[in-house]
């Protein structure tokens, strides 16, 4: 395990100032949601897990995962810290199991749950793509869990 190159209370810092809300990969989404004339809400408080984006007319929520926070399966980006490992694994464990619940739980509820990573907002005509895709699923009613490839 090699030592961590900056000291425990700068890095409590850095950390600290993660935002969980209007991140950029979300902006990006966002960004090409309005670009493709959908409407949708932000942040519903009342639905589970607090989706970032709801576009109520199609009964979808919509997450913008990080790929380290969310544990992006496969990617690059959802490595696993080298120190510490006994505060981050069962931290980021618990941000997997609440991501699960709360798709479950929407999906109970009736609604449509896609994923999309942050990885994914780099590539902006694929993102455009999906978004389409999701969103003409929805409209025939089939039931979506998504995620960008």
């Amino acid at each position: 395990m090699s030592a961590d190159t900056v000291t425990p209370e700068q890095r409590s810092r850095n950390m600290s100032k993660i935002k969980g809300k209007n991140t950029k990969p979300e902006m990006i989404v966002r960004s090409t949601c309005n670009d493709l004339g959908l409407r949708y809400r932000l942040h519903r408080k009342d639905l589970p897990g607090t989706p970032d984006l709801v576009f109520p007319k199609h009964r979808l929520c919509l997450f913008v995962h990080g790929c380290f926070w969310h544990r992006h399966p496969g990617c690059k980006y959802a490595y696993t810290p080298k120190s510490r490992l006994d505060f981050w694994l069962p931290k980021l464990a618990k941000n997997v199991e609440r991501d699960t619940k709360a798709q479950r739980a929407l999906e109970a509820a009736g609604w449509r749950v896609s994923i999309i990573w942050e990885c994914q907002t780099k590539n902006t005509d694929a993102l455009r793509s999906e978004i389409k895709k999701m969103i003409d699923l929805n409209l025939d009613g089939q039931r979506v869990t998504t995620e960008i490839e």
